[in-house]
């Protein structure tokens, strides 16, 4: 069926529904199996309903379903990838279809960094008048089974609510049922899928015109009382934050202040310069939602991509509180699904372009401090997938090393590590450097390293005792240790800590000799892995009964 296969390649694909009468045919069916995440949400701390103001990233981009539809990937030269994923906390795919169901690439890449996607339930015009009069104007009976279907789909297709956008005037009788409603579908999309969500865009009034407020205030509070959260139009002004914190009161981390990176009408500030609006938008507390940031490949077009995407979230960081991994194994090759080759083991095994965001790796942290440090994509090279991190920066005179943080960790440090990291030093003299890993511990007057006789470091930095060949009975996984292969050097470390909570993994530059002078590194990070010893040596679970479907030889 065209829905659910590609016309030309016959390869599977991502959809949407349209109109009132799809939604409520829709049942799951056996050739939409490919469009259900295979990647649970994984856990981060703090958790996302913590107390702190959160970062909801909207994507828009000429209309949807693009190259992103292909669920195998394409073979799409310079595509739009998203990687900052530790300093955002929701992402909602959006289109101007009735039923957006995000792409499922999108899911597993953004699930596999601990951030939940929304779908878009969307009316607008004419058309959309009429759809709500038909469901909402009904009565109980047809808007809870519109709600029910929504919260099925999402169930079904594992992301995680909806946003919900009426952009359009609504009947006395409509307008009446609308808080039920969005009751309704935030209890059933709470109940059927753990940590749900359901986000009111700012649109119609309590009276059902249709009018923007930029503000959460009495014409639209009962919507923002009846589900998760506001998410506000984006021609606001500070007054409207203050009033906007007022009225949340203990709901303020509730409302995501709308910032159009686009900066169309009358905005604080769009492009490079969104960062006056999220400085102003996090004085008074409150939540953002980033609408349509795909303008940095957009506007500024395919060719740095990369390097203005950095620029863009680097801006921002400092309005962006970040979140931290929780569970172990933590192992990445930094790949951002997408390449110009497929490497593997240091090879370049197949040349040609790539995009497949399903096969997007654990992103790090991406650190920038100007003039002294740089992080940032390298699709020349690469251990394995398409890309490798690349690391450039300065040692100060003086100095000896360089700690560059990768992750921020929050969880009990298991009785032993195993560490490894694969990497190449570039430029004309990298026998000058070293390179190696340093994790670090929550202060806590109890946290030991291994052996009895040590004592507390200070400032909990710990540097994991390197091996030069992998224990015995681990030499299969860690086969890394001792790997010099294509140009990259293998290290792996081992380090053992008693009632520890794990902090950071950073990795060090260091020179070999002492200098008055600064010298510039550049250094390609091909993969990191941090295992629980325990976990690794215990034997793996036993698979029974695979079947494999939807066959198709070529």
């Amino acid at each position: 069926p065209a829905r659910y296969f590609d016309t030309k390649t016959t390869e599977p694909i991502s959809f949407f529904l349209s109109g009132l009468e799809e939604l409520l045919a829709w049942q799951p069916n056996s050739d939409d199996e490919f469009n259900v995440s295979a990647v649970p949400l994984a856990k981060r701390q703090p958790p996302l309903h913590s107390r702190r103001p959160r970062t909801l990233v909207c994507h828009d981009m000429r209309g949807g379903y693009l190259e992103d539809r292909f669920i195998q990937g394409s073979a799409t030269r310079n595509p739009y990838v998203f990687y900052h994923w530790r300093y955002i906390d929701i992402f909602v795919y959006f289109s101007h279809h009735t039923v957006t169901i995000p792409p499922v690439v999108w899911t597993n890449a953004a699930h596999r960094n601990s951030v939940p996607v929304l779908g878009t339930f969307i009316t607008e015009w004419t058309d959309g008048e009429k759809l709500c009069e038909a469901f909402l104007a009904g009565g109980e009976e047809v808007y809870s089974t519109v709600a029910e279907q929504l919260a099925r789909i999402a169930q079904h297709y594992r992301f995680d609510g909806w946003l919900i956008n009426i952009e359009n005037t609504l009947s006395a009788a409509a307008v009446g049922n609308l808080p039920a409603f969005l009751r309704d579908l935030t209890a059933r999309v709470h109940s059927a899928v753990p940590g749900g969500l359901v986000i009111w865009y700012d649109s119609v009034l309590k009276n059902g015109t249709l009018k923007w407020q930029n503000e959460l205030n009495d014409e639209n509070r009962m919507f923002f009382d009846a589900c998760d959260g506001l998410f506000t139009n984006y021609n606001w002004k500070e007054e409207q934050l203050e009033r906007t914190r007022r009225l949340a009161g203990q709901r303020q981390n509730d409302v995501y202040v709308g910032v159009d990176v686009f900066a169309r009408g009358d905005v604080i500030g769009g492009g490079f310069d969104t960062d006056k609006s999220l400085r102003l938008i996090r004085q008074y507390g409150l939540s953002a939602a980033i609408f349509a940031p795909g303008w940095v490949y957009e506007h500024l077009g395919k060719e740095n991509f990369l390097q203005n995407e950095n620029r863009f979230w680097g801006l921002l960081a400092e309005y962006l509180p970040t979140h931290s991994i929780c569970t172990l194994p933590l192992a990445t090759s930094f790949s951002l699904g997408m390449g110009t080759s497929t490497f593997l083991d240091g090879k370049d095994e197949e040349s040609g372009p790539w995009f497949d965001l399903s096969a997007q790796d654990i992103q790090p942290l991406y650190p920038e401090q100007q003039g002294r440090l740089s992080t940032s994509c390298c699709l020349q090279d690469a251990w394995c997938g398409g890309s490798s991190l690349r690391l450039q920066g300065t040692i100060p005179p003086g100095e000896e090393h360089v700690a560059v943080r990768l992750f921020s960790l929050q969880m009990p440090a298991p009785p032993k590590l195993f560490v490894t990291l694969l990497y190449k030093l570039e430029g004309p003299q990298p026998d000058d450097f070293t390179v190696a890993l340093e994790v670090t511990t929550w202060d806590s007057g109890i946290c030991l390293e291994g052996n009895p006789t040590s004592l507390p470091e200070p400032n909990g930095r710990y540097h994991p005792r390197f091996l030069p060949a992998p224990p015995p009975g681990l030499a299969k996984l860690l086969a890394a240790c001792h790997r010099n292969s294509h140009g990259w050097t293998s290290r792996c470390y081992e380090l053992e800590l008693q009632d520890c909570s794990l902090r950071d993994l950073s990795v060090v530059v260091s020179r070999q000799q002492p200098s008055l002078q600064e010298t510039s590194f550049s250094c390609l990070l091909g993969e990191v892995r941090v295992l629980d010893t325990a976990s690794v040596t215990s034997s793996p679970a036993q698979v029974h009964g695979v079947t494999a479907s939807q066959l198709w030889w070529q």
